[in-house]
């Protein structure tokens, strides 16, 4: 039966021919510690038996030959066994980056995840340090929205203009000018103004409350 990974159920195996490494990961960020590679010596051993063989060839050579398929099959047969001792010494070996949080029961890293002045995960007991760095810079963003908000950015922006946002032409990104960027082609032009007109004689009243040519009321 594998052992146990008593400090996180997050783990891959990474292990090779060559010999055993696992990565284990915190239950809090998920960031992976990998635990130093342990050869394998039946593995290698047995491969540089077979390979010798091999070259040397003749009944020494057969034997040989057969001595490193003997270890390369043992290895095989046996690596359930093999896998879980090499897991169980990695365990060991990476238990001291973890810790368990007996508030919330998960095991985090200590490097990133861990209040040793709390005794808790950072989940359970955030650094207070690091929460008021991110309260303050939230509350600049907040505060600069509003100050942004408060000023005029439509000075020199004709927003009355009829506005493309692609050229009617090419298709292409045209601009707020007259004319597209791209290929040239005239744009829609804004809509004319409504003018008003004297109903008594025609004279254009422009924004008058009365006719400059007949004195008629506007209307």
């Amino acid at each position: 039966m594998a052992e146990m990974v008593f400090f996180t159920d997050n783990y891959q195996d990474h292990s090779t021919h060559e010999g055993y490494q696992f990565e284990f990961f915190c239950e809090r960020c998920g960031n992976g510690y990998s635990s130093p590679f342990q050869h394998s010596v039946t593995g290698f051993g047995g491969r540089l038996l077979q390979l010798g063989g091999d070259l040397v060839g003749g009944e020494v050579g057969d034997k040989a030959s057969r001595f490193g398929w003997d270890a390369q099959w043992l290895r095989s047969s046996t690596r359930g066994r093999t896998r879980d001792r090499a897991l169980a010494k990695a365990v060991e070996e990476m238990a001291p980056h973890f810790v368990q949080c007996h508030r919330c029961g998960d095991w985090s890293c200590k490097a990133i995840c861990w209040n040793a002045e709390r005794g808790l995960c950072t989940r359970c007991a955030p650094k207070l340090d690091q929460e008021i760095a991110g309260m303050q810079a939230a509350a600049q963003v907040d505060q600069l929205n509003d100050k942004i908000r408060q000023q005029d950015w439509t000075a020199g922006v004709d927003y009355k203009a009829q506005a493309t946002a692609r050229c009617p032409s090419c298709g292409g990104d045209c601009g707020t000018g007259k004319f597209c960027r791209e290929c040239g082609h005239a744009l829609a032009a804004a809509p004319a103004e409504n003018k008003k007109f004297c109903t008594n004689c025609g004279t254009d009243l422009g924004d008058s409350k009365f006719c400059g040519g007949c004195g008629w009321p506007a209307g």
